[in-house]
């Protein structure tokens, strides 16, 4: 099944039938990638944590199962859960310094209860996703992001050094440097399936090393059985919320936050990534898809592990390698994995990686997250405003992170445990976006019905909005027929579905240089509109009075785009003008 090359044609799309042969052996390869990851976050956070060896083994296993579990739910729709995709999934690395600092000053049942309360975080921002997502921008997540790459990073240099006392001085940082090393050739050099084997390559690389120095146990590998489940620690969660679990619970609610915005980014690349011809993105599957990690956040709090979140890069990598993105792949995938996690030799050989060689690994990932941070700032552009609230809430959260300042202001106890860089850079982004969005003074509001009755007020909202921006009467027409034009679209399609009523529909309209943004958010049930007009190309050139809208509004706008959520659809379109 595996190509040499990395552009396969999609031979199978989500919803055709794969047969469960074809499922099986993606579903292995599918497995392979993920199992390092899952087994080096976990390992890393649980070791920096000081936990023991019963819990680390415990860990391991219980995020293979919830991985497992995860990836065969999001392969399925029940009501508003599921992406009916191919979503791989593996423990956040972004939730590694967190757990650290939670468990090292409020031990790991008050990290088990406040990941619990993360799920509800989760499915909450997956109902809300309509309205939340202009508080939770490109500009406020990728600074999170890069913050939290920023703030990971001392644990993977402490790792370094985390080796028997017996251990020559050198060999921590030989070691690191052989891993990190192969890991950059590999990935620099290596095509197709030996790519994705790179960080295979790079840990076999330090742990040759680490044999060279003689620092490698064999005997936990030689006791392990070969099949079964470990042994179960103390587990438990604090139902008494005390100053900590408060204290935390900023840093755990931005945490969970970032992980939803993440995985609304990777749902959106996996749908493009799984059709042979492109379609507009379908929200309502990425709603599902977060209220899914949201439930395998719940399981990760009550087994006391790193929570889950999907990634796009191993799902499109075996989409791409196999050709094959047939949602039963992710039974494949589960089953393999299920396997795995009961397969105890296969962990005992993975958990006896040094310190050194998980520390260049961690080096490595959180050097690629804080990239792919600066990648979704640079997304939807970047204004002096935007780089403004980068600006300064970099220069706070890098700049007050284990500063006395905080301590100086809540005492010694809560200043400890407020001195977050995170969470501090987290809110002035927050704030910051809240703030600039407010005083856009000409932005324009009009809250009208989705009928055709509604069209003169429609009309002359957008005529005043013309006059205010100074636009001459080609551009002022234009922008009135759009907004005509969409209205009528939209009305058509409403009036299509079955025992419709008229909704509601709120335009609002946002001036941004020489163009107008107009966004319709109406509860209907129509077709995607975008689909619609990317249709439009491949039929006859007279239209039918159905199309007749559409074809006119393409022609109108200079951009439309259709988000459909459960219960709100958005259609936001661009009109350029001049004065």
């Amino acid at each position: 099944m595996t190509a040499g090359n990395n552009d396969l044609p999609i031979r199978l799309e989500p919803e055709e039938a794969c047969p469960p042969s074809t499922a099986l052996v993606v579903g292995f390869q599918g497995a392979a990638l993920v199992l390092a990851p899952t087994v080096l976050n976990v390992a890393i956070a649980v070791r920096s944590s000081g936990l023991d060896d019963t819990y680390l083994t415990w860990s391991v296993f219980a995020a293979l199962l919830i991985s497992a579990a995860i990836t065969a739910l999001q392969a399925f729709q029940f009501w508003r859960f599921g992406a009916g995709h191919i979503v791989l999934t593996c423990p956040a690395a972004l939730f590694i310094g967190i757990m650290v600092a939670t468990v090292t000053s409020a031990g790991p049942s008050t990290f088990a209860s406040l990941v619990v309360v993360c799920c509800v975080i989760q499915v909450a921002l997956a109902r809300w996703l309509p309205t939340l997502r202009r508080i939770f921008t490109p500009v406020v997540t990728g600074t999170v992001t890069m913050l939290i790459a920023v703030s990971v990073l001392p644990i993977a240099f402490d790792s370094v050094q985390d080796l028997p006392a017996e251990a020559p001085p050198v060999a921590g940082p030989a070691i690191a440097g052989m891993t990190l090393l192969v890991l950059v050739i590999v990935t620099l050099w290596a095509n197709g399936p030996w790519r994705l084997a790179g960080p295979f390559i790079g840990i076999l690389a330090g742990c040759a090393v680490a044999a060279a120095f003689g620092l490698i146990n064999g005997d936990q590998i030689a006791s392990a059985r070969w099949f079964g489940i470990p042994e179960l620690p103390a587990l438990g969660l604090d139902l008494t919320f005390g100053r900590e679990f408060w204290a935390h619970l900023p840093s755990f609610a931005i945490l969970t936050l970032v992980i939803g915005i993440k995985t609304i980014s990777d749902g959106v690349a996996i749908q493009q990534g799984s059709r042979r011809r492109p379609r507009a993105v379908d929200f309502r599957q990425i709603q599902g898809m977060v209220s899914v990690n949201g439930i395998g956040t719940l399981f990760a709090g009550l087994a006391g592990t790193l929570p889950p979140m999907a990634y796009s890069s191993f799902s499109l990598s075996l989409i791409n390698l196999t050709g094959v993105a047939a949602r039963k792949v992710g039974v494949g995938v589960a089953l393999v994995m299920v396997l795995l996690a009961l397969f105890s030799k296969l962990a005992a050989v993975l958990l006896t990686i040094p310190g050194p060689v998980l520390g260049a690994y961690l080096m490595l990932a959180m050097g690629m997250l804080f990239v792919s941070g600066w990648q979704t700032i640079l997304r939807d552009g970047l204004g002096p405003r935007r780089v403004l609230v980068v600006a300064l809430a970099s220069a706070l959260g890098l700049g007050l992170h284990n500063h006395s300042t905080m301590r100086d202001l809540f005492g010694n106890e809560m200043g400890g445990l407020l001195d977050d860089g995170v969470t501090i850079g987290a809110a002035v982004a927050i704030g910051m976006t809240l703030l600039l969005d407010s005083i856009n003074r000409h932005r324009s509001r009009l809250e009208i019905t989705l009928d055709m009755a509604s069209l003169p007020a429609l009309d002359a909202f957008l005529n005043r909005v013309a006059t205010r921006l100074e636009w001459n009467e080609t551009s002022t027409l234009r922008l009135r027929a759009a907004g005509e034009e969409a209205l009528a679209s939209l009305h058509l399609q409403e009036n299509h579905a079955e025992g419709s009523k008229h909704p509601r529909l709120i335009i609002e309209a946002r001036p941004q240089g020489m163009m107008v943004v107009l966004e319709f958010v109406a509860t209907t049930r129509q077709e995607n509109v975008e689909d619609q007009l990317a249709y439009l190309a491949d039929e006859a050139p007279v239209p039918t009075f159905d199309q007749l809208s559409l074809r006119l509004l393409r022609h109108h706008a200079a951009t439309v785009r259709h988000q459909k959520f459960h219960g709100v659809d958005i259609v936001t379109i661009q009109v350029e003008g001049s004065t």
